[in-house]
């Protein structure tokens, strides 16, 4: 699709957002949308807009906008969500369990294929349709064949013990949810979620 390999943090950020507008469209049938018709549902500026739509390689016809079924396709290739996307949930207490309960995760190419739990009572146990292991087994299930992504909801205290198991078991990309920040060896790409600083937006302002 001649992806425009350009990282760009906010524009990463918002491909999500029209996506989701895209995928209602089709939905209710549409088949064609603008990119002012996307500006208007993100509240954002039409310039913004057309350059993040330029990013993906896609091209509109004047008038007409663009097909709604190749720009889905054009913004799942730039975010690497052609294809399936296998991760490990490591935690699953209150903020694990409700990310393993997420559904529309799938929809973006997402499949949490294993859990992983420290606590006794949880181990062994079907959790949203999942069986729950034992955490210190983590090299043992998964070193044979790694999951593309760990997402990591332990405690702060168990965090970086929880993220050098994953790491020596072949697993290349964490996706952090504790409130450290991780060392992890070169090649190990994490992406922490502060969502404190979600609520930290609001009250400022």
């Amino acid at each position: 699709m001649g992806r425009v390999k350009v990282q760009n943090s906010p524009t990463i950020r918002r491909m999500p957002s029209y996506l989701h507008k895209l995928l209602r469209m089709r939905m209710e049938g549409r088949s064609h949308v603008s990119t002012t018709e996307l500006a208007e549902y993100m509240g954002i500026e039409l310039i913004v807009v057309r350059k993040d739509i330029a990013l993906t390689g896609i091209k509109g016809r004047r008038r007409i906008g663009y097909e709604i079924n190749d720009l889905i396709a054009y913004i799942r290739d730039y975010l690497g969500w052609s294809g399936r996307i296998t991760a490990t949930l490591l935690g699953v207490g209150a903020l694990g369990s409700a990310i393993l309960g997420y559904d529309e995760f799938q929809v973006y190419g997402l499949h949490i294929e294993s859990v992983f739990d420290s606590d006794p009572e949880k181990i062994g146990r079907m959790i949203r349709g999942h069986e729950v292991y034992d955490i210190a087994t983590i090299g043992q299930r998964l070193s044979y064949s790694p999951p593309d992504i760990a997402i990591i909801c332990v405690p702060t205290l168990h965090a970086q013990e929880v993220a050098d198991q994953a790491v020596a078991a072949g697993i290349k990309y964490i996706w952090n949810f504790s409130n450290i920040t991780l060392k992890v060896p070169n090649g190990v790409i994490v992406q922490r979620e502060v969502i404190a600083g979600g609520l930290a937006t609001l009250t400022v302002k």
